[in-house]
């Protein structure tokens, strides 16, 4: 069976969230899991999530990324594959996606998603979460934790760019990549991994 894992990561209010699901109405047999579901605190450290749950429903997309996609009532949304043909899509989304090992791994493809300090504070500043962010949290949490993340990233996405060419250049770039999987899979069973630097207008092969 052919897969491709994406990876979007990502700061608080980035625009990953919007990006994923775009994504996903867009490309056949497709699904998402998303990290913020995976909280056991409101909190933007790795300990505050259930990464092992999360691990766990990869691995099992991985075994069988049609069973999972029906288990979770998302087989409305896959378009018919024969035997041989198409290639199931995983779309990982998430603030500390990349920041785990274990996760990090699996990816063949990963998009970070950056927007200036001021914009991300205003966007985080309209939200409102449960329970709220306390007086200095994101100045004295949220950006700095970011800043230290963001040293082990490799790949950025403009948050600032129009959603539409975001869409377009990240869509353009998984359907290169899902026609990749299907010829290399029909020679070998190695997987292939490129890695795709973005700015705001153009995209470069590295």
């Amino acid at each position: 069976m052919k897969t491709l894992i994406l990876g979007i990561g990502g700061m608080t209010n980035g625009g990953k969230s919007t990006l994923a699901r775009r994504l996903h109405q867009q490309i056949p047999n497709s699904c998402i899991i998303a990290q913020d579901t995976y909280f056991k605190v409101v909190f933007s450290v790795l300990s505050a999530l259930h990464m092992d749950k999360m691990i766990n429903d990869v691995d099992l997309w991985r075994k069988d990324p049609e069973a999972y996609m029906n288990g979770q009532g998302l087989n409305k949304e896959m378009k018919t594959l024969t035997a041989d043909k198409g290639v199931f899509v995983l779309i990982v989304e998430g603030f500390l996606i990349f920041n785990y090992g274990p996760l990090n791994v699996l990816f063949d493809k990963k998009y970070f998603m950056e927007i200036p300090y001021d914009v991300c504070k205003e966007r985080r500043s309209s939200r409102v979460y449960k329970p709220p962010d306390p007086p200095g949290y994101f100045d004295g949490h949220v950006w700095p934790m970011y800043l230290r993340n963001r040293e082990e990233m490799m790949l950025f996405l403009d948050g600032l760019s129009p959603k539409e060419e975001l869409l377009a250049a990240v869509y353009e770039d998984v359907c290169q990549e899902t026609e990749i999987v299907e010829v290399s899979s029909s020679k070998s069973n190695e997987g292939v991994v490129l890695h795709v630097l973005f700015n705001c207008h153009n995209c470069v092969q590295l």
